[in-house]
């Protein structure tokens, strides 16, 4: 079991209510803490699929990616916006046309 499984998870933030206000979840650990002690429903379908894609991906049966998208999908149904950074490489730089 891989509880803090961190090389193929993508950090996601979230807007919740209540204290602490915004979390980012970067480990399986992480989130299986938050799925379990600080969700605010759990009664949902995709928060059911979710959990147990949390469970599975601790367990080593599906990748840790394939649990974010569980995981944002419950976000989604939970009412919580969920941010993502996708980081893009840096524009080359072009030698100014105006220096000759």
């Amino acid at each position: 079991m891989d509880w803090d499984a961190t090389s193929a998870f993508t950090p996601v933030g979230l807007a919740l209510r209540g204290q602490p206000a915004h979390r980012i979840v970067r480990t399986l650990g992480e989130a299986a803490y938050l799925l379990l002690k600080d969700w605010p429903s759990d009664d949902g379908e995709e928060y059911v699929t979710a959990v147990k894609a949390c469970v599975d991906a601790i367990s080593g049966q599906i990748a840790p990616e394939q649990f974010r998208e569980a995981f944002l999908r419950a976000a989604d149904e939970a009412g919580i916006t969920a941010l993502t950074v996708v980081q893009q490489p840096a524009p080359e730089r072009r030698p100014d046309a105006r220096r000759a």
